[in-house]
């Protein structure tokens, strides 16, 4: 096995673990809130908290991106963050190989991390979405 696909596989064991870890324990606490369809919510906050609680299992912890059993795109130095909307409607939508997670969030909780993400990992966006923003795009 290369280099190259070892250290993929290793990203991918690693991504199956913190997801495992983060998913179950939020489907089994049955005090947790539920979300537009019913699902429980992640209950991670803040913008940073959300991404390295649930985005970085796939995206990476600098957020470069993987592949392996699939395709998990760099988002930083992303020039399609440049446009606010276009992150918000993936993560409540989904695209390819990224589930739709809105039934997972509050709008302010998806405003917050697509302003984290907008915001680092070499990106300077500037301009703030906000949960109304959000809330017109569901």
């Amino acid at each position: 096995m290369s280099k190259t696909m070892e250290k993929n596989t290793m990203r991918i064991r690693l991504a199956l673990l913190v997801l495992g870890a983060l998913v179950s324990p939020a489907l089994a606490d049955t005090a947790a809130p539920k979300g537009p369809f019913g699902d429980p919510v992640f209950p991670q906050q803040t913008g940073e908290d959300i991404y390295k609680g649930v985005c970085q299992g796939c995206h990476m912890p600098d957020a470069m991106g993987a592949v392996g059993a699939g395709k998990y795109p760099a988002l930083a130095k992303n020039r399609n963050l440049e446009t606010a909307a276009y992150p918000v409607s993936i993560i409540l939508h989904g695209q390819k190989a990224m589930p739709a997670l809105g039934g997972y969030f509050t709008d302010e909780q998806v405003a917050n991390v697509v302003n984290y993400i907008r915001s680092n990992f070499g990106n300077h966006y500037r301009d703030k979405v906000k949960p109304a923003d959000v809330k017109l795009q569901r």
